[in-house]
């Protein structure tokens, strides 16, 4: 196991081989870091995590939320997750045509 270059909780599951993977493989993270919401999980290895923005409105002086979806690479050895976790993902070099993102860290587990 390597170090990713930020403070995240270690994964405790299995590695199945994917070069994909930011911990066992050969996968470099870089850039942003988010935290979000799953809300998609029908894909393989994928998963549609969703982000909500409060913004201003100043001509109403009031606030807005926006909801923003993007896509994660969800590699094994982070495990199986459902719709309603919270996860961590950091920005990596382009896996597909809308996958740019991979899940680091499991945020639900430290909170049950």
């Amino acid at each position: 196991m390597r170090d990713i270059g930020i403070d995240v909780k270690m994964p405790e599951g299995e590695w199945d081989g994917d070069a994909n993977c930011p911990f066992y493989g050969s996968l470099r993270l870089r850039g942003q870091v988010f935290e979000g919401t799953v809300s998609r999980t029908g894909m393989q290895k994928t998963i549609v995590i969703e982000r909500e923005n409060v913004r201003a409105m100043p001509k109403f002086e009031r606030y807005e939320k926006r909801t923003g979806r993007l896509s994660a690479h969800l590699p094994t050895c982070i495990g199986e997750l459902v719709i309603g976790d919270r996860v961590r993902v950091m920005e990596c070099r382009p896996l597909s045509k809308t996958v740019s993102f991979c899940v680091v860290e499991n945020l639900t587990e430290e909170g049950a």
